[in-house]
């Protein structure tokens, strides 16, 4: 991941619903959710459910896919990974960190 996408992932988990959204998301696995169950969830109205959809998709940070007359939205755990080893790349000043870089999520 390059610095301009890294501004863009950030800036569209830098609003409050759009976190929990994208939280939400992470924690439904590769199940993924409908708008219906997030709306529900959430306590969004789906008209603003749908905008925060589509910020986190422009940011490449959740995915969708038809399913019969549904549509289920699922976090990309490819760029939450590359997200977080970009923000990590270079710590501690060289020397060894407390924490290693390990995938976020193995089995999705």
């Amino acid at each position: 991941m390059n610095e301009p996408q890294v501004v863009k992932a950030l800036g569209a988990l830098a609003q409050e619903t759009r976190l929990k959204l994208f939280r939400l998301l992470v924690i439904a696995g590769k199940d993924g959710l409908t708008p219906g169950d997030m709306a529900e969830t959430l306590e969004v109205a789906p008209t603003a459910l749908s905008f925060h959809l589509k910020e986190l998709s422009h940011a490449g940070l959740v995915s969708s896919e038809r399913d019969g007359r549904n549509i289920i939205y699922r976090a990309e755990f490819a760029a939450m990974d590359a997200l977080l080893a970009f923000l990590t790349a270079e710590c501690c000043q060289g020397q060894p960190c407390l924490a290693t870089t390990t995938p976020t999520c193995t089995n999705c």
